[in-house]
């Protein structure tokens, strides 16, 4: 019998988000595929040190507890089968349910993440990330930063996801008003609109799945815990207040920073992963907790 994935909390990671592939990627870069490839083979007993996303996709694995199947993990990789030896070594050593991958040998992922049903999809390559977006599927750009300390013996019994609002959460048209016209035209803006939802960002999707994950627990047991870390601050918090509820999306907490740095509250939190548009605060966040960048649909900047 076929596996159905529709119904299912679908996670697309690359094997360099996934692990810390940083030095292999040095090689492919300045020495070229050939010894890439030799590099991978001589050393696929040699196991990888977990990656910036290692946690998550650990953490996720508890949604399949207690006979629940919840979610599925894939490997997407740009690798051969040939140089996926030592990634598969790895998992398993690790002891993560990891079955299914897409190696692809350097060909696009994107065609083949609508046909996993991607729900999220996680890489350490821009333009693999940007073609995600570009296909309406909610991805990011995993930050690496060396002091950023991985244990892969932590046992995470709760995960933790924090959102950005505009441009990730929600489309970007009232981000682009504050950067064309300024802080004035945007508070403006959001009070003659306080009303109206918010459209969808390329995260919105991903939300609401994991709200009607979190539906199916008790009050104060869901496996995941989530959090908006947004720049805005009061009043435009309103119309974000609204959208949540149009949508009858859970957020479990909300901070309205207005300007404040978001790092902090995000290590306060635990994120085990931040989602955000901007380097201004995908950088700093990068040094505490696991961070992901999230491209501007290219689409649309063509369209304006």
């Amino acid at each position: 019998m076929a596996l159905a994935l529709d119904d299912k909390l679908v996670i697309g990671v690359s094997s360099r988000a996934l692990f810390d592939l940083e030095e292999e990627n040095r090689i492919f870069e300045q020495e070229g595929l050939r010894a890439y490839c030799d590099y991978q083979i001589a050393h696929e007993n040699d196991i990888l040190k977990p990656g910036t996303a290692f946690p998550l996709i650990k953490a996720l694995h508890s949604l399949n507890a207690d006979g629940r199947y919840l979610t599925e993990i894939i490997v997407m990789s740009k690798n051969n089968t040939d140089t996926s030896l030592r990634i598969f070594n790895s998992i398993g050593h690790y002891g993560l349910h990891i079955s299914r991958a897409a190696l692809v040998s350097g060909s696009s992922l994107a065609p083949y993440l609508n046909a996993f049903h991607t729900d999220l999809f996680l890489s350490a390559n821009e333009s693999d990330v940007q073609e995600a977006i570009d296909a309406n599927i909610a991805a990011g750009i995993i930050c690496s930063h060396a002091g950023l300390p991985i244990d892969p013996e932590d046992d995470i019994r709760q995960i933790r996801i924090a959102f950005d609002g505009d441009a990730v959460i929600f489309s970007d048209e009232s981000e682009r008003i504050y950067q064309d016209k300024g802080l004035d035209a945007f508070a403006e803006f959001e009070q003659r609109n306080a009303s109206q939802p918010l459209p969808e960002g390329p995260f919105a999707k991903l939300l609401k799945t994991i709200s009607l994950i979190q539906q199916d627990f008790p009050e104060g047991k869901a496996p995941i815990r989530t959090a908006l870390v947004t720049a805005r601050s009061t009043p435009a918090h309103e119309r974000v207040i609204r959208t949540l509820r149009a949508w009858n999306v859970r957020i479990d907490e909300a901070f309205f920073l207005g300007g404040v740095p978001k790092s902090e509250v995000l290590a306060a939190f635990g994120a085990h992963i931040f989602f955000d548009d901007q380097t201004v605060h995908t950088d700093p966040a990068s040094r505490l907790v696991p961070t992901a960048r999230v491209p501007y649909k290219q689409k649309m900047q063509i369209e304006e």
